[in-house]
């Protein structure tokens, strides 16, 4: 069964549609009807809702001996229901925007709106009211965050406001078609004020009435122990089922692979933020669905040396291994860490909400032509690790086979790709920039937030360790062919030039003998052609400047 909280009430599910998505269990089975359908399809963001990540508890831990302690401090995070599978909150605390205010059913007259509440109350963030529950989620997850990294600050005079800025990225992915945004995010601001007026009123916070709820009842982590059956020789239960339709929660890559051979034509579930649209736009039923958010294997990172041609070890060439089920919220700091500008970019991949359940592997897998992440992932010259758990002749008897080979190699056409059937993805190796490498990415969509890219560029350049000559270039393209791809022949133009703007002249003017773009509705071929040109001129103007400036330092 899967096991979560929503609104303070405990829920044990087993019997349920594995293809039912969090909306449709909120409106359909509960009848809450105050998270709204507007886009079904993770655009518009007036489904969204909150959730918190709740410890795991065993038969003999009391829920009151944790339930104030760090592992309920977690931090709140949105997410779309339309396309979220309500087994992705196994585990989780789910609060959809009536149960915001303080004890509004219990004691009417007390009844305390929350603070995001009173704010779009008071500020005038409402009109015709749809997206209002989305909008009041969003700016109540930041709140809540930011009020508790407030809370363990001693001193009071390094505590913070929150910025313009942070709220208009909360409510990054949510739209509004009358109102306008000014007074919602005047509402953002003004929530913090209206904050500390309830706290000074000794009001109840909405973390003390979570930790309230967790304690009353004696959470054991009968999810894992019902959906997971590590011996061999014993069938994996699903967590959900009904009729014909399972779905289960692999707990290790080795409970994965057993369900792989077993079921070898699943559907592999990880943030499903485009794969949720099978079911809400296509109206498909997926039979066997197998869940990856419970692998902690797939979530972990690693910095490992490059070994040579020659067999030896180069200690200043390092990789940064990625696990697959990574979501782009967790790869975020990872990569400002050790790909500075590579994280420069996550901001505008789609949305806080998906950017919270969508994942690296699961970008890579939809190989979508107009994905973000692998022309910038071409350009580092990545790797992709493949685990094949079915042979290709389908001997399911056979031992598992891992396979590393280029990411170049691993899209084969429109949506294909070299993963076969039973197999998965465990890891991303990217190199990481050496001291002379440098990274550009430039992503054109007709929203800078929240949109899919008309094109992106990213292009990755070596320099010699004089800074005057192009020794290695690799120009990653998304949205210009059926498949993420390298534009090989202006890349080759670049290597062995200097950085003078005409040699970027003469790479860019041979795009059209790389790639034959298409036109749809975001852009004509020959918008494409036009912005990408511009794109590389721009990248050698960047290089250029960054060269300048070294020199100076030298100097």
């Amino acid at each position: 069964m899967i096991t979560f909280f929503l609104n303070g009430q405990y829920h044990q599910v087993t019997d349920l549609n594995p293809n039912t998505t969090v909306l449709d269990f909120l409106r359909l089975y509960q009848g809450m009807t105050d998270t709204k359908e507007g886009c079904a399809s993770g655009d518009c963001g007036a489904c969204t809702v909150m959730a918190q990540a709740l410890p795991n508890f065993s038969d003999n831990v009391q829920v009151e001996d944790v339930a104030d302690k760090e592992q309920l401090e977690r931090s709140f995070f949105t997410v779309n229901a339309c396309i979220t599978l309500l087994s992705l909150l196994d585990g989780h605390h789910l609060m959809t925007a009536s149960y915001l205010a303080d004890n509004p059913f219990n004691h009417p007259k007390k009844a305390q709106l929350h603070p995001a509440q009173q704010a779009m109350v008071e500020c005038h963030g409402s009109q015709c009211g749809f997206c209002t529950p989305g909008f009041v989620m969003s700016l109540a997850s930041v709140y809540e965050n930011h009020a508790y990294k407030n809370s363990v600050i001693e001193n009071n005079q390094d505590k913070n406001q929150l910025t313009r800025d942070e709220v208009v990225t909360s409510i990054s992915g949510n739209l509004c078609r009358c109102t306008g945004y000014r007074p919602i995010i005047e509402a953002g601001l003004r929530m913090q004020q209206i904050g500390q007026d309830k706290t000074n009123n000794s009001s109840q916070s909405l973390q003390q009435r979570i930790a309230n709820s967790v304690q009353s009842v004696q959470m054991v982590d009968v999810s894992h122990q019902a959906a997971s059956v590590t011996h061999k020789d014993k069938d994996i239960q699903p967590a959900l089922t009904q009729n014909s339709q399972q779905l289960f929660i692999p707990q290790s890559l080795d409970e994965l692979e057993q369900l792989l051979q077993r079921y070898p034509e699943a559907t592999l579930w990880a943030g499903g933020t485009d794969l949720g649209l099978s079911i809400t736009q296509h109206l498909i039923e997926h039979q066997v669905i197998i869940q990856l958010s419970a692998i902690d294997e797939l979530k972990q990172y690693a910095i490992e040396t490059i070994d040579t041609a020659d067999g030896t070890v180069d200690a200043t060439q390092q990789m940064l291994v990625v696990g697959a089920g990574m979501t782009y919220q967790q790869l975020l700091p990872v990569l400002q860490q050790y790909i500075p500008e590579f994280a420069k970019l996550l901001p505008r991949i789609a949305s806080p909400q998906i950017r919270n359940m969508g994942t690296i592997g699961g970008n890579i897998a939809n190989a979508s032509p107009i994905g973000d992440m692998p022309p910038v992932l071409l350009a580092l010259d990545a790797k992709i690790h493949l685990r094949h758990c079915v042979a290709k002749d389908g001997d399911v008897s056979a031992q598992a086979q891992d396979e590393i080979i280029p990411l170049a190699e691993f899209f084969v056409d429109y949506k294909k790709t070299k993963l076969r059937t039973g197999s998965y993805i465990v890891a991303i190796h990217i190199p990481i920039l050496t001291e002379h490498q440098y990274l550009f990415i430039h992503k054109i969509s007709k929203r800078y937030e929240d949109d899919i890219s008309a094109c992106l560029l990213a292009m990755r350049i070596d320099m010699d360790k004089e800074g005057h000559r192009i020794v290695d270039a690799r120009i990653g393209l998304g949205g210009m062919a059926a498949i993420p791809t390298l534009a090989r022949q202006c890349q080759q133009a670049l290597i062995d030039k200097s950085i003078h703007q005409d040699s970027f002249i003469q790479a860019a003017s041979l795009i059209g003998e790389d790639v034959t773009p298409m036109t749809d509705v975001r852009a004509s071929r020959h918008y494409r052609l036009h912005v990408v040109k511009g794109l590389l001129l721009k990248c050698g103007l960047q290089l250029q400047q960054m060269m300048m400036n070294s020199q100076e330092v030298v100097r």
